[in-house]
């Protein structure tokens, strides 16, 4: 019998300061069997970071053909294209030629290492690359619970998450970005 993914419940009250971005999200996340706790909270803090009319969680990593998130015009244009983790070069040179946007955010204790060994090859995509800080990710993760209310306010490369299960800062670094 397969394994069923965890179902989160999660109401956000997000300001972002940078872009003058503020709404109260109630997002419902689906973490895969597979998937860690630490992975699912960045897929949160990432939605966050993009939200927009539109953006959506795809069906993750279930699916190798799909992003962890997307956002489509009403037209179904593939606007924006967001993957977590430590894509490979050719995923990310395919999802320039679908996307309009491509956003990758890497998070894990092997990141420096994928984005050495890719950084000549990913200078030449259309693609944004950002980095979180993997202590700040774990401190975030150890939040979690099924049901979640959060504050989160972004300001300049960090975002401070306020919960009833504590808080914490998450920092990142922008590694590569286009315009």
């Amino acid at each position: 019998m397969a394994l069923k993914p965890t179902i989160y419940k999660i109401k956000i009250a997000l300001s972002d300061l940078d872009r003058q971005f503020y709404d109260t999200l109630n997002l419902t996340l689906a973490q895969h069997p597979s998937e860690t706790i630490e992975r699912m909270m960045v897929r949160v803090l990432v939605y966050c970071l993009n939200a927009q009319e539109h953006l959506e969680f795809t069906k993750g990593l279930s699916s190798v053909d799909e992003p962890d998130l997307w956002a489509r015009s009403l037209d179904g244009q593939l606007m924006l294209w967001i993957d977590v983790g430590e894509p490979s070069y050719e995923r990310i040179k395919k999802a320039t030629r679908q996307a309009k946007a491509v956003k990758v955010y890497s998070f894990n204790s092997k990141s420096a290492v994928w984005w050495q060994q890719g950084q000549n090859k990913f200078s030449t995509l259309n693609a944004s690359f950002f980095r979180f800080q993997w202590e700040s990710i774990q401190s975030l993760a150890s939040l979690q619970q099924r049901t979640m209310g959060m504050s989160v306010t972004i300001t300049g490369e960090s975002a401070y998450f306020a919960m009833d299960s504590g808080d914490c800062e998450v920092t990142w670094e922008a590694l590569q970005t286009t315009q």
